[in-house]
């Protein structure tokens, strides 16, 4: 008996370790190169060894550095930039694993993952350096949200304020410690790309939830949360940025923030609760929030003109450099 279940789990064990070197994965069908993609006013910057994809309207202070979400890319602020560019000087990029910024693949970059969210603060900061921006409004959607604060925690000095749009900020946020070498092994990081590409299917149907009315989901405004997905290698990427999830304790630190701050939620987000957002506003010690009616996770897409009047108000108290 002994012995038959130790060849069980030895069978077991051998299927979990080579088993997934046995499944083909096939190429990505109908990809293009990221310069392929890029609209005639994109433009691409290199940041810490890292080419980024990125736009800018406007001139003068303040500097404006918007921070987009999960999944997102410059296309989601794409009704604000130019209103915006009234204040000063307005900059969208694509994170890392997003849009068309760069997307290297393991073995084409030394040290730290830049995907990992250390890295994308030093790559915040990266881009107000190369745009000589001394200090920047930090205005961040979802996970973009998340981003802003953990640069104005680590570099206060670089942030004059911050506008937080739903921000993604839970105690304990992230996944928990030991899901990241799990998702990093060999093993995992083969069938990765499979799995995610699960994502561009679930778009259609899941893109419209962050939406109180899902009828603004035009097939152009889906077309442009897709495009991204025709990128070369986007899969791969797309499970890198997965795999160096950390948990945070960003909940933890609100309190220290001390930049005014602008949370604004719409009162019908079901990504990130209202109630959460609101409750964030209410740590942060110069924090106020804006809640837009009718509105749901990204409401400077959804509710632009609701959005750009809490934000005008927020911009024109803030002290002028």
């Amino acid at each position: 008996m002994r012995r038959r279940w130790l060849i069980g789990i030895g069978s077991l064990l051998a299927i979990l370790l080579v088993g997934p070197f046995l499944v083909p994965i096939p190429a990505l069908e109908g990809v293009l190169a990221r310069e392929q993609l890029a609209d005639a006013d994109s433009l691409f910057l290199d940041v810490n060894g890292l080419e980024v994809h990125y736009k800018i309207v406007g001139q003068g202070q303040p500097g404006l550095l918007l921070l987009h979400g999960f999944g997102a890319s410059v296309w989601s602020w794409r009704e604000i930039m130019s209103p915006l560019a009234r204040y000063g000087t307005v900059v969208a990029f694509d994170r890392p694993a997003f849009g068309l910024t760069e997307r290297p693949l393991p073995g084409e970059w030394y040290g730290p993952s830049p995907y990992a969210t250390d890295a994308q603060v030093q790559l915040t900061v990266g881009m107000l350096d190369q745009l000589g921006m001394q200090r920047a409004v930090l205005i961040g959607n979802s996970a973009g949200g998340t981003i802003a604060i953990l640069t104005a925690l680590r570099f206060p000095e670089r942030v004059q304020a911050l506008i937080l749009v739903s921000p993604a900020v839970r105690e304990g946020g992230g996944m928990p410690s030991w899901a990241g070498p799990l998702l990093r092994s060999p093993q995992l990081r083969r069938l990765g790309s499979l799995a995610v590409r699960s994502y561009a299917a679930r778009l259609e149907r899941s893109l419209p939830t962050a939406w109180h009315d899902p009828s603004k989901v035009t097939a152009e405004v889906l077309d442009g949360y897709k495009r991204p997905l025709q990128a070369e290698d986007w899969d791969r990427a797309f499970w890198e940025y997965l795999a160096t999830a950390r948990p945070t304790d960003v909940e933890g630190q609100l309190h220290r923030i001390a930049m005014p701050t602008l949370v604004v939620t719409g009162d019908d987000d079901t990504w990130i609760p209202t109630a959460q957002s609101v409750r964030l506003a209410g740590v942060v010690p110069a924090g106020e929030v804006a809640v837009i009616p009718e509105c749901g996770h990204v409401a400077m897409d959804e509710c632009p003109a609701q959005f750009l009047e809490a934000v005008s108000y927020f911009l024109e108290a803030l002290p002028r450099e």
